[in-house]
Protein backbone atom coordinates (compact mmCIF):
# COMPACT_ATOMS: atom_id res chain seq x y z
CA UNK A 1 0.00 0.00 0.00
CA UNK A 2 1.56 3.45 -1.27
CA UNK A 3 0.86 5.86 1.77
CA UNK A 4 1.56 9.52 1.40
CA UNK A 5 1.96 12.63 3.62
CA UNK A 6 0.59 15.74 2.29
CA UNK A 7 1.87 18.46 4.88
CA UNK A 8 0.69 21.87 5.48
CA UNK A 9 -0.27 24.52 7.61
CA UNK A 10 -3.93 24.70 6.35
CA UNK A 11 -4.42 28.05 7.98
CA UNK A 12 -6.87 27.64 6.12
CA UNK A 13 -7.42 25.51 3.87
CA UNK A 14 -8.22 26.64 0.58
CA UNK A 15 -9.85 24.78 -2.89
CA UNK A 16 -6.33 25.04 -4.36
CA UNK A 17 -5.18 22.09 -1.52
CA UNK A 18 -8.41 20.03 -1.93
CA UNK A 19 -7.74 20.26 -5.49
CA UNK A 20 -4.14 18.32 -4.89
CA UNK A 21 -5.45 16.25 -1.97
CA UNK A 22 -8.50 15.05 -4.45
CA UNK A 23 -5.58 14.44 -7.50
CA UNK A 24 -3.01 12.65 -5.38
CA UNK A 25 -6.28 10.30 -3.33
CA UNK A 26 -6.11 9.41 -7.08
CA UNK A 27 -2.60 8.13 -7.36
CA UNK A 28 -1.98 6.65 -4.34
CA UNK A 29 -3.51 4.46 -1.45
CA UNK A 30 -3.92 6.39 1.49
CA UNK A 31 -3.29 10.09 1.86
CA UNK A 32 -2.37 11.64 5.76
CA UNK A 33 -2.83 14.97 5.48
CA UNK A 34 -0.29 16.20 8.14
CA UNK A 35 -1.65 19.77 9.75
CA UNK A 36 2.00 21.20 11.80
CA UNK A 37 1.38 23.44 14.51
CA UNK A 38 3.88 25.62 13.02
CA UNK A 39 3.82 27.62 16.43
CA UNK A 40 6.47 30.28 14.53
CA UNK A 41 3.06 31.56 12.36
CA UNK A 42 0.40 33.83 13.79
CA UNK A 43 -1.72 31.29 12.52
CA UNK A 44 -5.82 32.28 12.54
CA UNK A 45 -7.04 29.17 13.20
CA UNK A 46 -5.88 26.90 16.39
CA UNK A 47 -4.02 23.58 15.53
CA UNK A 48 -7.35 21.76 16.54
CA UNK A 49 -9.86 23.87 14.64
CA UNK A 50 -6.87 23.31 10.89
CA UNK A 51 -7.47 19.45 11.80
CA UNK A 52 -11.04 19.62 11.75
CA UNK A 53 -11.52 21.62 8.81
CA UNK A 54 -9.94 19.54 7.16
CA UNK A 55 -11.40 16.76 8.27
CA UNK A 56 -14.50 18.16 7.11
CA UNK A 57 -13.59 19.78 3.86
CA UNK A 58 -11.96 15.95 3.18
CA UNK A 59 -14.89 13.49 4.43
CA UNK A 60 -15.83 12.58 0.70
CA UNK A 61 -12.66 11.42 -0.16
CA UNK A 62 -12.42 7.89 1.29
CA UNK A 63 -9.38 7.70 1.58
CA UNK A 64 -7.78 10.76 3.32
CA UNK A 65 -7.40 10.63 7.20
CA UNK A 66 -6.01 14.12 8.93
CA UNK A 67 -3.79 14.07 11.65
CA UNK A 68 -2.05 17.05 13.71
CA UNK A 69 1.34 16.86 14.65
CA UNK A 70 4.20 19.11 16.06
CA UNK A 71 8.04 18.74 15.51
CA UNK A 72 9.86 17.60 12.24
CA UNK A 73 7.49 16.69 9.40
CA UNK A 74 10.26 13.58 8.59
CA UNK A 75 9.45 12.30 12.15
CA UNK A 76 6.04 12.78 11.84
CA UNK A 77 6.06 11.08 8.24
CA UNK A 78 8.40 8.08 10.35
CA UNK A 79 5.69 7.81 12.77
CA UNK A 80 2.56 7.21 9.56
CA UNK A 81 5.11 4.87 7.77
CA UNK A 82 4.96 6.95 5.08
CA UNK A 83 8.19 7.82 3.14
CA UNK A 84 6.71 10.15 -0.17
CA UNK A 85 5.77 13.42 0.51
CA UNK A 86 2.99 15.14 -1.57
CA UNK A 87 3.90 19.26 -2.45
CA UNK A 88 2.11 21.78 -4.22
CA UNK A 89 3.84 24.03 -6.38
CA UNK A 90 2.38 27.11 -7.36
CA UNK A 91 5.57 29.44 -8.56
CA UNK A 92 9.21 28.76 -9.34
CA UNK A 93 9.73 30.79 -5.97
CA UNK A 94 7.63 27.43 -4.21
CA UNK A 95 10.02 25.29 -6.07
CA UNK A 96 12.74 26.69 -5.09
CA UNK A 97 11.69 26.42 -1.28
CA UNK A 98 10.59 23.06 -2.03
CA UNK A 99 13.77 22.50 -3.41
CA UNK A 100 15.77 23.06 -0.51
CA UNK A 101 13.43 21.39 2.24
CA UNK A 102 13.69 18.19 -0.17
CA UNK A 103 17.34 18.18 0.31
CA UNK A 104 17.37 18.64 3.88
CA UNK A 105 14.91 15.49 3.69
CA UNK A 106 16.84 13.48 2.11
CA UNK A 107 19.58 14.23 4.17
CA UNK A 108 17.66 13.25 7.25
CA UNK A 109 16.06 10.05 5.87
CA UNK A 110 17.67 9.24 2.47
CA UNK A 111 14.29 7.08 1.12
CA UNK A 112 12.06 10.03 1.65
CA UNK A 113 10.67 11.06 -1.83
CA UNK A 114 8.96 14.16 -2.76
CA UNK A 115 6.25 14.44 -5.11
CA UNK A 116 5.36 17.88 -6.97
CA UNK A 117 1.68 18.44 -8.07
CA UNK A 118 0.47 21.96 -9.28
CA UNK A 119 -3.11 22.99 -9.09
CA UNK A 120 -5.45 23.05 -11.58
CA UNK A 121 -4.88 27.25 -13.39
CA UNK A 122 -7.97 28.32 -11.37
CA UNK A 123 -6.17 27.58 -8.05
CA UNK A 124 -2.24 28.60 -9.28
CA UNK A 125 -3.38 32.10 -7.36
CA UNK A 126 -4.88 31.37 -4.26
CA UNK A 127 -2.60 30.35 -1.04
CA UNK A 128 -3.90 30.34 2.54
CA UNK A 129 -2.23 34.04 3.26
CA UNK A 130 -3.99 35.12 0.66
CA UNK A 131 -7.43 34.03 1.87
CA UNK A 132 -6.43 35.06 5.05
CA UNK A 133 -5.50 38.67 4.03
CA UNK A 134 -8.74 39.07 2.20
CA UNK A 135 -11.12 38.19 5.14
CA UNK A 136 -9.72 39.80 7.63
CA UNK A 137 -10.19 42.56 4.95
CA UNK A 138 -13.90 41.97 4.70
CA UNK A 139 -13.70 40.35 1.00
CA UNK A 140 -15.62 37.67 0.35
CA UNK A 141 -13.48 34.62 0.25
CA UNK A 142 -16.52 32.14 -0.66
CA UNK A 143 -15.01 30.45 -3.92
CA UNK A 144 -11.51 29.77 -2.56
CA UNK A 145 -12.38 27.65 0.22
CA UNK A 146 -14.84 25.25 0.92
CA UNK A 147 -18.16 26.06 2.71
CA UNK A 148 -17.05 24.45 6.26
CA UNK A 149 -13.93 26.85 6.03
CA UNK A 150 -15.88 30.03 5.21
CA UNK A 151 -18.44 29.90 7.66
CA UNK A 152 -15.44 29.55 10.32
CA UNK A 153 -13.58 32.46 8.42
CA UNK A 154 -16.98 34.19 8.32
CA UNK A 155 -17.15 33.76 12.16
CA UNK A 156 -13.72 34.59 13.17
CA UNK A 157 -13.56 37.82 11.74
CA UNK A 158 -16.37 39.12 12.96
CA UNK A 159 -15.19 38.32 16.62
Amino acid sequence: MKKVIYPGTFDPVTNGHLDIITRAADMFDHIVIGVAASPSKNTMFSLEERVDLVRQATAHISNVTTEGFAGLLVDFAKAQQANILIRGLRTTVDFEYEFGLTSMYRKLVPDMESVFLTPADEFAFLSSTIVREVAIHGGDVEQFVPPCVHQAITAKVAI
